[in-house]
């Protein structure tokens, strides 16, 4: 069954650290565009940050930049994203997703073209 698997979601107080781990099965996400997206409540799904297949490039919204990181690990068919500095802007559902080929980093998190694949979600509540 190919599908993404996410974990490390939680509480944090401001100014705290998490990480978010997608873990993919039955497909090979080095081929893959990836990104990590979130939704709060009442507002609609943003790309947070997407990186390419084809190379190091990512892109990050600007509320985020600085702060979040994302990476892969392919020998564990793994995407992450690092988030510090959390504050309760940040609170949403997080969904990782995958698209096959090279897409442009900054159209991926448009979702200009469909993900192919996207994970459960992992709720991230920031407050005090």
């Amino acid at each position: 069954q190919r599908q993404l698997v996410e974990s490390g979601g939680g509480a944090v107080q401001p100014g705290g650290s998490l990480r978010l781990s997608c873990a993919a099965s039955g497909f090979t996400l080095a081929y893959y565009t990836i990104g990590w997206f979130r939704q709060a409540p009442g507002k609609e799904r943003e790309g947070v940050s997407c990186g390419s297949a084809a190379d190091e490039s990512a892109f990050y919204t600007d509320s985020v930049k600085g702060r979040f990181t994302i990476s892969r690990d392919n020998a564990k068919n793994t995407i992450y994203l690092e988030m510090n500095g959390l504050n309760p802007e940040d609170t949403a559902v997080y969904y990782c997703a995958a698209r096959a080929g090279v897409t442009p980093v900054q159209d991926m998190c448009r979702l200009t073209y469909a993900a192919d694949f996207w994970g459960q979600g992992a709720q991230v509540t920031v407050s005090s």
